[in-house]
């Protein structure tokens, strides 16, 4: 236990100064968190809309106060089928409402700049929505777990996910490298000390920092990006925890196959933060891909970490609901740690 505490010292040491390095490490995940909740937003507040009314009846009016009342919009006046091409193209509106009546019932058509597919259908869908109940049934909806739809809830799932598995990952893969590099794991490997003691006191401090930053995150989360605060939190830090050691697994396998710091990263930035973008569901729905992708993902740690983080904090449901998303997570750190001591001890 007296090697174990002086090889978590020394791997310490190394981080504390490499004072820079920590800088880093804590800045990239609040800056993430700050660009993905506030500048990157998928939300749409501005939409300029036109109106074109055949004939104005107490219907039309009624539409044309609830496109001027909602704050969503931006209410460009009316105007004619000859103009709307025209205002489309110049960039004037963003969309136009045709708007008559048949048979003493409202009628309407939606025409949209489809260029911006994003702004096209959110626009769309917030037309209807607005004018789902005029001159027929209101239309009652009831938006669960998010009523705001505010993006920063889909987001910050996704930064955690990609966050702790290429810090965590590229972190331990490039300090086993660069003592490597530098001969000093040899000297270690040949001394009286079980190679399990070795690896596990490089990896606790990076477990450490790990932590530290998880704590920076879910502050910055819950105070200034304003996700929903519960009890399930203590679900949301020891899932995080699990993927940690799951990264950190990673990372060591990495550090097992390669033998430069460059490569290391190469390795780990390649192979962890593509598929983390890409096929975790972070930011395009896995079940929107083609089925060959979606079994692709299965193996991408980060699809079934976001899941879980999307279920315990943004719907706070209990662990049970998450149970398959964390005995994935629980066998996968299990087989890659075992390949990575097995591989580390077949090369020392």
């Amino acid at each position: 236990m007296t090697i174990f505490k002086s090889l978590i010292k020394k791997e310490m040491l190394h981080l504390v100064r490499d004072f820079r390095t920590i800088i880093v490490v804590m800045v990239i995940p609040v800056v993430l968190l700050l660009l993905f909740g506030f500048a990157i937003s998928t939300e749409v507040n501005d939409v300029r809309v036109v109106a074109i009314v055949e004939q104005h009846t107490d219907d039309t009016r009624q539409a044309i106060d609830r496109l001027r009342n909602n704050p969503y919009f931006t209410f460009k006046g009316i105007t004619s089928y000859d103009q709307v091409e025209n205002l489309l193209r110049r960039g004037k509106v963003d969309a136009a409402i045709a708007l008559r009546t048949t048979d003493g019932r409202l009628a309407h058509q939606v025409i949209v700049d489809a260029s911006n597919t994003v702004l096209a259908q959110t626009s769309t869908a917030y037309i209807e929505s607005a004018l789902g109940g005029t001159g027929g049934s209101p239309v009652v909806s009831a938006t669960l777990y998010n009523p705001q739809l505010r993006s920063a809830y889909n987001f910050v799932p996704g930064i955690m996910g990609m966050v702790f598995i290429l810090i965590c990952a590229m972190m331990a893969s490039v300090s086993i490298v660069n003592e490597k590099e530098q001969g000093t794991m040899n000297l270690l490997l040949v001394s009286p000390v079980r190679p399990v003691t070795i690896i596990l006191g490089k990896l606790v401090p990076y477990l450490l920092l790990s932590c530290v930053i998880l704590a920076l995150v879910l502050v910055l989360g819950y105070s200034v990006l304003g996700l929903p605060f519960s009890a399930s939190v203590v679900n949301v830090v020891w899932v995080t925890v699990l993927y940690i050691l799951l990264a950190l697994s990673l990372g060591l396998l990495v550090s097992s196959i390669v033998q430069t710091q460059v490569a290391a990263l190469l390795v780990s930035g390649v192979l962890f933060m593509i598929p983390v973008i890409l096929l975790s569901g972070m930011i395009y729905p896995v079940e929107n891909m083609p089925t060959a992708l979606q079994w692709l993902s299965c193996v991408v740690p980060a699809r079934w970490y976001i899941s879980a983080m999307r279920v315990l904090m943004i719907q706070q449901l209990p662990v049970s609901s998450v149970l398959t998303e964390v005995l994935v997570l629980a066998g996968m750190t299990l087989a890659v740690l075992a390949l990575a001591v097995k591989k580390f001890n077949a090369k020392k």
